[in-house]
């Protein structure tokens, strides 16, 4: 795939000219604050921040051609791994999450999961569960695992190196036999060592962002050699009967973001022969216009930077970015995604989000403001905000598969 190809979402030009020196910027303080590059403070991994931000990396590089960009995200992707993929260090025991031996370890750094990278250390067995506490402590999120595993998977495309798809399947096996149990439920946390929930309720979307990654993962390896311990269709299986048990509608902004996202990769896999069934992604389009419908009554977006979430409002803008181009591939390909029937009058064609487009600017022209950025609610979350205002900037790579 060459460089346009892959540089696919269709900004404007002058907007994306625009927005590629402020994401330069922001992505270059992002490696100074958090470590990556030398003269930094000390290496603060976090999971779900990285993911997005060597998305970012990947973008600036297809974007620009420097070659010092590619390099900041295949950094980045090693120190998550030697990081994030071993114990912390006040905890007493040491080396791999996974048990794995040094060696061992290094060529398979997923294979048991990775930490989230919270401030204090996980919860202990006797401990009494804590809600406000067990935001602030570590072990595993099963939606920060899948969102490495695409981070793994973009940067495959990118690079054409298979250890980045290895070991994004890998990931995907260790997480799926940990937090799947029971006849289809899934724990929402788990201990650092996979071996006892923390949290046992199931997110509500973490079913659907399973099957669709698990479902991305497996369509990057179809020109691979795949041997049967890497293959995932017994797990795509099994999350899509999850899937059928769920709820998808939020008011949630962070949430409605997803479900556009995890639409747009619903397409992709429908476009390149995967995911057959446009029923699904129907549903998660009825499910985030009903969730935006819901949001905007609340009038959130009027309040004051104090009482607003930057990067859950953002992630609701890259969702947006996701969906005006959905609407496209489903105008050049309406018999594929509606296989037949008429959706428009049921308002959940794409064209029924494109209403919402304004949202996208109005949510980063907010945030871009440096008054905006003076709140204790920026501040408190400034790097998870960087790099989520970077990718609304610039989303590309963060939204192919």
């Amino acid at each position: 795939m060459d460089r346009k190809t892959m540089a696919a979402y269709h900004i404007e030009e002058s907007t994306r000219r625009g927005n590629l020196a402020e994401v330069r910027q922001i992505m270059e303080d992002y490696a100074r604050l958090t470590g990556l590059t030398d003269g930094g403070g000390s290496s603060r991994r976090y999971l779900w921040t990285d993911a997005i931000a060597v998305c970012s990396y990947l973008e600036l590089f297809i974007q620009t051609d420097e070659k010092s960009h590619l390099d900041l995200a295949l950094s980045l992707v090693d120190q998550v791994h030697h990081t994030l993929g071993r114990h912390r260090d006040d905890d007493q025991r040491r080396g791999w999450i996974s048990g794995l031996g040094e060696e061992e370890g290094r060529r398979h750094p997923t294979a048991g999961g990775l930490r989230i990278g919270k401030s204090q250390k996980e919860r202990r067995a006797e401990e009494p569960f804590d809600e406000r506490l067990e935001w602030n402590r570590d072990g595993q999120y099963y939606h920060y695992l899948t969102k490495w595993m695409h981070a793994l998977r973009c940067v495959f495309r990118v690079t054409g190196d298979p250890v980045y798809w290895r070991w994004a399947v890998e990931l995907a096996q260790a997480a799926h036999r940990s937090f799947v149990y029971s006849r289809g439920r899934m724990y929402w946390k788990m201990s650092i060592d996979l071996s006892r929930p923390l949290v046992p309720s199931m997110g509500q979307h973490d079913p659907l962002d399973g099957l669709v990654t698990y479902s991305e993962l497996q369509a990057a390896g179809e020109d691979l050699y795949i041997s049967p311990s890497l293959d995932l269709s017994e797990e795509i299986s099994e999350m899509a009967g999850i899937c059928r048990g769920i709820t998808l509608p939020t008011s949630d902004p962070l949430g409605i973001g997803g479900l556009l996202f995890d639409g747009s990769r619903i397409a992709q896999l429908m476009m390149k022969g995967f995911l057959r069934d446009g029923g699904l992604l129907e549903t998660v389009l009825l499910s985030a216009k009903i969730g935006l419908q819901a949001y905007l009554r609340r009038g959130e977006l009027s309040w004051p930077a104090e009482r607003r979430l930057a990067f859950r409002e953002l992630g609701l803008s890259i969702g947006l970015t996701a969906a005006e181009e959905l609407a496209r591939w489903w105008e050049e390909q309406p018999d594929l995604f509606v296989q037949g029937r008429t959706r428009r009058d049921a308002g959940i064609h794409p064209d029924a989000l494109l209403g919402f487009l304004p949202l996208r600017e109005e949510i980063e022209a907010f945030w871009q403001d440096e008054a905006n950025q003076q709140a204790h609610t920026w501040t408190d979350h400034q790097e998870i905000n960087m790099v989520m205002l970077a990718a609304s900037l610039s989303p590309g790579q963060f939204l192919l598969i």
